[in-house]
């Protein structure tokens, strides 16, 4: 049988009242006997039931997370991180994936919100740089995290986990250059989303901080998908002037463009050196691993999430920002040029 609330009290040796006051976070409950409690919530393996919870008082205890990116890997790091947070708050997380693009979005999110009783919203592009879409959802009184590219938050409807890809981009650009490329090509994603504008300001601001053209032949506007980095690459090494370097918005143009590559029967990286963005599982699984920034989804959502349910426990916070940087990490595809 499972366990139940009034088991947990008796396992601790508390009242079923301070039970609930833990399971809910309260901060008035002291550190000792929160330990107490959860070290018999774990040893009982006891499970609120959040969704009566929810039904039976007037606060919500559930946060979601809606989105709109065709990168598996991403979408992935986002709902474990904001998972890990919801646990150990005690919230449920609804996720509610959708398309950006529909004509009846807000009409979906609003209904979302309202037959979920969701408390609030992690946002992550391109829904979080839609400052109208932000507005609308504090219409709803449903509070909102929003995960965005850049370094300074754009405005104060809502706390913001800051994204720094023009810093890494940077970073990644003059480590090509470093290395002696001076015909380095930049592969984009979507224009849809931030992060590729300020990725390609990052590469146009190294490139031009070392005294090299952007050429308008050696940047080629794509999607965040393997297929485009297979055409763009493709593209890119058809010119009579080739690159020697690519740099590709995300791991997965990146891995397109190493397997176009590959069937040109370019070697990587004696000929060509191939560079992605994010670390995900794209850059690990390609032969050689790819050189890349090092973007730390998971996290990035667990503080998300956790900034999210603090804003639901309180009435007037202060709108906070919090920033990541992406660190570059060197491996084999990339080498000196030729």
């Amino acid at each position: 049988m499972k366990a139940t609330i009034n088991d947990v009290a008796k396992h601790a040796g508390v009242s079923i009242k301070t039970v609930s006051r833990v399971m809910n976070n309260e901060p008035s409950v002291r550190e000792a006997t929160k330990e107490k409690v959860m070290a018999s919530v774990v040893a009982l393996d006891y499970q609120p039931n959040l969704a009566a919870r929810n039904l039976a008082g007037t606060k919500s205890y559930s946060i979601a997370f809606i989105y709109d990116n065709p990168n598996a890997y991403y979408v992935i790091d986002m709902q474990n991180g904001i998972l890990k947070a919801c646990k150990s708050k005690g919230y449920e997380l609804v996720i509610h994936p959708c398309n950006a693009q529909s004509k009846n979005i807000l009409d979906e999110i609003t209904l979302m919100v309202k037959m979920s009783r969701i408390a609030g919203i992690v946002l992550t592009p391109p829904f979080s740089e839609n400052p109208e879409f932000v507005a609308h959802l504090a219409h709803l009184d449903v509070k909102v995290v929003r995960i965005m590219s850049g370094e300074i938050a754009p405005d104060e409807l809502s706390p913001c986990v800051m994204v720094n890809d023009h810093k890494a981009a940077f970073d990644i650009t003059e480590h090509l250059i470093g290395l002696g490329h001076k015909r380095v090509a930049f592969l984009a994603g979507g224009k849809a989303h931030n992060s590729s504008a300020e990725r390609f300001n990052g590469y146009q601001e190294a490139m031009q901080a070392n005294g090299l053209e952007v050429e308008e032949s050696l940047v080629v506007d794509g999607e965040y998908s393997f297929e485009s980095g297979v055409e763009g690459a493709k593209q890119l090494m058809s010119l009579t002037n080739k690159p020697t370097a690519i740099f590709s918005c995300n791991d997965e143009i990146a891995a397109g463009a190493l397997f176009a590559a590959r069937l040109m029967n370019i070697d990587i990286p004696q000929q060509l050196s191939i560079a992605g963005f994010e670390n995900s599982p794209f850059s690990r699984q390609t032969w050689p691993k790819l050189t890349t920034a090092n973007q730390p989804t998971a996290q990035i959502a667990e503080n998300a999430a956790n900034l999210l349910i603090a804003e639901t426990k309180k009435q007037n916070q202060q709108v906070m920002v919090e920033q990541f940087t992406p660190e570059l990490v060197v491996r084999d595809s990339t080498a000196q040029s030729a």
